[in-house]
């Protein structure tokens, strides 16, 4: 029998002249936690499709439980076990948790007819190999994002699941689910089934995995067990770059106020809300998903008008009721969501970028300078370092990191005086998220002030000059990032 469940041997793939996969190794034992990292476009979802049979290798070849496959197909690879669950868990919003769950059972059975007490039964077992409890006729487009990773966990059981692939299975997750989600894989794991863990957060590859692989621009660079990796390590081999993490220190502090906020309310989300920001200092605000962060950044934007309370802007009170009164007043806003709240994806990066400058950019009767537009798109690609061979391509066409920092371009060419930021680096990848790490710090030394509203710990910790703790709608703590630590935080979040 071999030591091996997968073997993936000197795997090549190219698309046009693009190598996107050159002499890949990856190798994952039975009933293991392998995580396998890397910066977007690194290879790992052109792997993921070689080993379940999307992509046809230009070379290599695969080997599972000790049998050799030159290439495979996706029917194939389900046969031997494999079974994939990607970002979007692929499954069907309109129908049941009992439908999703016995769809896919009853096409390969050949059955013609519904038959409602027998999709329940298959429904109920399915349930029952994570012992998870779920309401089979709930709508699936009504469960939490938790919830519906679970349906997916259950019904790639149903396939007598040897290996279960999770593609950035945490990045919507709350830490209390992330935790659930980690419980779900240890029982899988103690079923003898395999898990390939995707993602690039360094505390999840050192919970969850015993042992790692990272890939860097179509080449795997390490493997080994996860024990031997620590966080310096990590990011070299993910980036090929050395990084040094010091505490934000401000090197710019205005002696007034530019913004305070006070007593700022909003029934059922927060009250009575009060802090003060002077330029040049970066606030953190963090809290677990229900303490009320992130309507707190809604409100100052005017996105949730605030039902109490107030904002004082260069020491005049400041009516915020709209985004429109925000950006007057000089506050920028970079949204967590930047896929559906922050960017027009179809459209150019150049367009994204001047959108919010549109009218300074156009001659009064809706024809846009197009030299000046084009300096704007050509300074803020050029002074964020957006990798892109053309300004005219779509959003699309971007890694996460790139297409945050083409938001941040956005407001920046707002000239805002405070910029707040909601989940800054949320889905971005090691390298992009120290680099936008370094673009806010340098921002706030030449005079901007900003806050980043964040659970993740280690970036408000090292990032922020000041921090407040937020749980179930008041602050609890105000903090100073550089004398305490990631336990003492949690111990007033909890």
């Amino acid at each position: 029998m071999s030591e091996y469940l997968l073997r993936a041997v000197d795997i090549s793939k190219s698309f046009g002249a693009v190598k996107a996969l050159q002499n890949v190794t990856l190798e994952i034992k039975p009933g293991e936690v392998h995580c396998l990292a890397g910066e977007n476009g690194c290879g790992k979802s052109t792997i993921i499709k070689v080993i379940c049979g999307v992509h046809k290798p230009d070379g290599g070849h695969i080997e599972f439980d000790g049998k050799s496959y030159s290439e495979i197909t996706p029917l194939e690879a389900i046969n031997m076990g494999v079974q994939v669950i990607y970002q979007d868990f692929s499954i069907f919003p309109n129908l049941t948790v009992m439908e999703n769950l016995a769809f896919n059972t009853e096409l390969a059975a050949g059955h013609k007819l519904v038959n409602k007490r027998r999709m329940r039964q298959i429904a109920k077992e399915a349930l029952s190999k994570i012992n998870f409890d779920m309401e089979l006729d709930r709508l699936v487009g009504s469960l939490t994002v938790a919830e519906k990773q679970m349906v997916a966990i259950c019904r790639a059981l149903m396939f007598n699941a040897k290996l279960i692939i999770m593609d950035e299975p945490t990045t919507a997750l709350t830490k209390k689910e992330v935790k659930a989600l980690f419980e779900i894989i240890l029982k899988l794991k103690a079923q003898g089934i395999a898990i390939l863990f995707v993602s690039h957060k360094l505390d999840e590859v050192f919970e969850i995995s015993e042992r790692f692989s990272i890939m860097r621009s179509g080449q795997m660079v390490a493997t080994g067990n996860t024990a031997d990796l620590d966080d310096k390590k990590f990011s070299y081999y993910m980036t090929g770059r050395e990084f040094e993490s010091e505490p934000f220190k401000p090197s710019f502090e205005s002696k007034e106020n530019v913004l305070e906020v006070k007593n700022l309310t909003l029934d059922g989300s927060f009250e009575d809300i009060s802090f003060s920001l002077r330029r040049g200092e970066i606030l953190g605000i963090t809290g677990l998903l229900d303490s009320g962060r992130t309507e707190l950044a809604l409100s100052m934007f005017g996105l949730r008008k605030a039902t109490g309370g107030e904002i004082v802007k260069d020491g005049k009170p400041v009516k915020i009721a709209s985004p429109r009164d925000a950006i007057a007043a000089g506050i920028g806003f970079v949204p967590e969501d930047r896929l559906s709240e922050g960017l027009f994806l179809t459209q150019s990066i150049a367009d994204n970028i001047i959108i919010s400058e549109i009218d300074h950019l156009s001659n009064g009767v809706g024809v846009l300078k197009r030299k000046e537009c084009k300096d704007e798109v050509d300074k803020w690609v050029k002074e964020l370092a957006i990798k892109t061979p053309d300004p005219q391509n779509a959003c699309t066409t971007l890694s996460g990191g790139n297409q945050q920092r083409i938001v941040l371009a956005k407001w920046l060419a707002c000239k805002p005086d405070v910029l707040i930021l909601n989940g800054p680096t949320v889905g971005v990848d090691i390298g992009s998220k120290h680099d936008i790490h370094a673009i806010l710090q340098r921002l706030a030394d030449q005079g901007m002030a900003v806050i980043i509203i964040s659970d993740d710990l280690p970036e408000v910790l090292e990032n922020c000059s000041k921090m407040l703790v937020m749980k179930k709608g008041r602050i609890v703590a105000q903090l100073e990032p550089a004398a305490t630590d990631e336990t003492t935080v949690l111990s007033h979040m909890m």
